[in-house]
């Protein structure tokens, strides 16, 4: 696979003494588990535990790299000015910044967490990267294993973490402490209620475009997300997945049939019945 670069990514540095407590008492990620050549996911949540922004955290020195959305690098720049007050960092926007995909280890390339919990190797490059192709072999190995980004899979504050898989990703800390909305996911955690689920879906034709209803039994149980001719990902209710495989129903993007399946990775499972899949 060649590497590629990515056209739609922006960073925001933050720097100074305080740079780890600051972003470690307002994010998902646990700071004091990152390692210093590896990129992990995670989010600023709302107070109600949806995800408002989501990114990659690296760290360069003492300084901390939340690599973003160009669509929302502005408006999480706006929100942690807002929680700044007078702590004593910095924070400084690229808006386009260089970033790319390797699929080998090269110096000053930091191994994407999400990936090698599917046992891939796939590495973040930032700056100038010299020949790189389009995403295209990124994008499908991302399919491939199950790995959601917001925009293609998900609507920012529509989406809890749980539905794109950031209990199981590293993007969620359960032991670390307070962070905004941690008392909601902690709960949902606790109290096993995530049912809405990342899944593979493949057909033997073309899947139809982004944002398809997934529907089983005439009823929608949800939709399509990143699609490459026959294989994309989709958020489903994963209990009534469960119920359509179980039964034999057949489970339609538009009018073509899929197969959906949970990443391997995640150690989840359709229920059989109304309840959450068990890792």
């Amino acid at each position: 696979m060649q590497p590629a670069t990515l056209q739609d990514r922006a960073v925001i540095t933050v720097s100074g003494q305080d740079a780890q407590d600051f972003l470690q008492a307002l994010i998902t990620t646990d700071l004091d588990l990152l390692e210093d050549a590896e990129a992990k996911p995670g989010a600023l949540l709302t107070p109600q535990g949806k995800i408002l922004f989501d990114f990659m955290v690296t760290r360069d020195g003492t300084t901390i790299r939340l690599e973003t959305g160009i669509e929302q690098a502005e408006a999480l720049l706006k929100r942690l000015t807002m929680y700044k007050l007078r702590a004593p960092i910095s924070l400084a926007l690229t808006n386009p910044a260089d970033v790319s995909i390797r699929f080998d280890a090269a110096p000053g390339a930091y191994a994407d967490a999400r990936f090698a919990k599917a046992g891939q190797a796939v590495y973040r490059v930032y700056g100038p990267a010299g020949a790189t192709t389009g995403a295209g072999d990124y994008d499908r190995l991302r399919i491939a294993n199950g790995i959601a980004v917001s925009g293609a899979d998900y609507a920012l504050q529509d989406a809890f973490p749980h539905d794109v898989l950031m209990d199981k990703n590293g993007a969620l800390s359960f032991k670390k402490g307070c962070y905004v909305g941690q008392e909601v996911v902690s709960r949902m955690q606790h109290r096993g209620t995530a049912r809405r689920r990342v899944v593979i879906a493949a057909a033997e034709t073309a899947l139809p475009e982004t944002g398809t209803p997934l529907t089983a039994k005439g009823r929608s149980i949800g939709v399509l997300g990143s699609v490459i001719g026959g294989s994309g990902l989709a958020i489903v209710r994963i209990d009534k997945a469960g119920e359509a495989i179980a039964s034999g129903e057949p489970i339609l993007a538009g009018d073509v049939a899929v197969t959906l399946t949970l990443p391997a990775w995640t150690g989840l499972d359709f229920p059989a019945e109304a309840d959450e899949a068990t890792a």
